[in-house]
């Protein structure tokens, strides 16, 4: 276990999510999204649906899960990255595309549970493409340069 790489490299993840996060949250959630989100507002939590939502609210819950999934993320990447052709940013981007499709592809089931339209289904999925697949590169340009693999015995 490489924990430079957990530490920075999730570190780096988790920037990333937030800097998308800009372009993103009034992109899908507050345009594209908007109508959608309203017209199944008993499926989100109180503070969203205060008018103006509660973002600070929240926040709390957000830094803390985005960060337990960002180190997760890094440190699976460092057991990964040796079978991943490339370097640093590639390799990454690629493995941000392996997590995107796992993502997908548990979101798709979940369309089955969860009453959700479509829409807002299709447009999580390509934010997370979006998301998933620069952090990981990001996440890579800092495992390559900082934290390489650990020489085997």
């Amino acid at each position: 276990m490489n924990l430079k790489l957990i530490a920075l490299g999730g570190l780096a993840f988790y920037v990333m999510t937030w800097v998308i996060s800009f372009v993103t949250g009034p992109l899908i959630h507050n345009g594209i999204l908007a109508e959608a989100y309203l017209a199944t507002n008993s499926f989100w939590r109180p503070a969203l649906t205060q008018v103006p939502p509660d973002m600070a609210a929240l926040l709390p819950r957000w830094v803390v899960t985005g960060l337990i999934n960002s180190f997760v993320v890094a440190g699976l990447y460092g057991y990964i990255r040796p079978v991943i052709a490339g370097r640093g940013f590639v390799r990454g981007t690629k493995y941000g595309f392996v997590l995107w499709l796992l993502i997908a592809s548990v979101m798709v089931a979940w369309t089955g549970i969860f009453n959700l339209p479509d829409k807002i289904w299709f447009w999580w999925i390509v934010e997370a493409l979006f998301s998933y697949v620069i952090c990981g590169g990001v996440l890579g340009w800092v495992a390559d340069r900082w934290c390489a693999p650990k020489a085997s015995a």
